[in-house]
């Protein structure tokens, strides 16, 4: 069964083709970094038309760097939410359009599931039972994962996500967008520059939510912590930046291991997966490894962000367990709560 599949959740057009027998073909990724990089963030509406701009060229451009042409796809799978709305209807009514058209079903795909199972795609595959840490832009949230597509969801963020607290401090700190990797970058040098002087951090953050039990989250208050420390010291030298970048990532990365050891400690499950634009930070991978009894597996580098080849996998299992249709009706949501999905292969 060859599918395609189309991911238009927020800034980025995805697009990959997923044979069952044969894998991951390929796939094409368009971002639209430049675009909202003015902006200091992802602007609804130009997201939405850029991704009209670039779905059906890049459709062609995956076709032909594989050699397939659209009649030999068996099902399209599409991210049918949570995220923009705008964005969402681009790909979904791309397509329900392609689909009926062909008289080939088409499938929506939670967007979170689609990065949770992503880690399925490397050789390295978590066995079941599985914690989840899916940590990204608009999501952080711990999943017990009995069985592929059943979710038990054990803690989640009661205000900002990791990954928009990553990006908002970025913006404090004057840095490019996306601000993750920039603060990424930032802290690499303040703890370089430490460890040649032979000092400690700078300074010390808070770890939200950490003194009291519970896998809940919250990061708006480390945020505000950073906006705090940020004023106390104006105007901020390079130096500074690094230095609170670096304090900022330690908080946010042990916050976030404490509650990962929790949650494998509570669920009983000997294995971890971090799934999400976050987990490609190598801060977040070496605690982890380090500090938790658990085995800890991730989605191949280039599926950490949002992408095709994902949602093209999840879509693939759910049409082989219960099939797709081929109607235009289209239903996407900007909110859809992980738990309310059926385990894969049930009616």
């Amino acid at each position: 069964m060859l599918i395609l599949g189309i991911e238009t959740s927020c800034d980025e057009t995805g697009l990959a083709l997923y044979d069952t027998e044969k894998g991951l073909i390929d796939q094409v990724l368009y971002s639209q970094v430049d675009l909202h990089a003015d902006y200091g963030g992802v602007v609804p509406e130009l997201a939405s038309r850029d991704h009209v701009r670039k779905i059906a060229p890049l459709t062609q451009q995956l076709l032909d760097q594989t050699e397939y042409t659209l009649r030999d796809l068996d099902g399209i799978a599409y991210t049918a939410g949570p995220g923009l709305m705008g964005a969402l209807l681009v790909g979904a009514s791309y397509a329900r359009t392609v689909s009926w058209a062909l008289g080939i079903p088409a499938l929506a795909v939670h967007h979170m599931e689609a990065h949770l199972l992503a880690p399925l795609l490397d050789e390295r595959k978590p066995p079941l039972p599985f914690v989840a840490l899916l940590v990204s832009g608009g999501h952080t949230q711990l999943v017990l994962v009995r069985e592929l597509g059943s979710y038990e969801l054990l803690g989640e963020s009661v205000d900002d996500a990791a990954g928009e607290a990553f990006d908002k401090t970025a913006k404090l700190l004057d840095f490019d967008y996306p601000g993750g990797p920039a603060v990424a970058k930032a802290a690499q040098r303040a703890e370089a520059r430490n460890a040649q002087l032979g000092i400690d951090s700078r300074f010390r953050f808070p770890r939200p939510m950490t003194d009291r039990p519970g896998l809940d989250f919250s990061f708006s208050g480390l945020k505000t912590y950073a906006l705090n420390t940020v004023q106390q010291h104006s105007p901020l030298s390079d130096i500074d930046r690094d230095d609170i970048a670096l304090a900022f990532e330690e908080a946010a990365v042990e916050t976030l291991v404490i509650k990962c050891r929790r949650a494998v400690k509570q669920a009983r499950a000997p294995h971890l997966v971090i799934a999400g634009g976050v987990s490609a930070n190598q801060r977040l991978r070496q605690q982890l490894e380090r500090e938790l009894d658990a085995e800890v597996y991730y989605a191949p580098p280039q599926l950490c962000t949002d992408n095709g080849a994902m949602i093209a996998y999840a879509g693939a299992l759910r049409l082989q367990a219960n099939g797709g249709d081929t109607g235009l009706a289209i239903n996407t949501r900007a909110r859809w709560p992980l738990d309310e999905l059926p385990a894969i292969g049930d009616a």
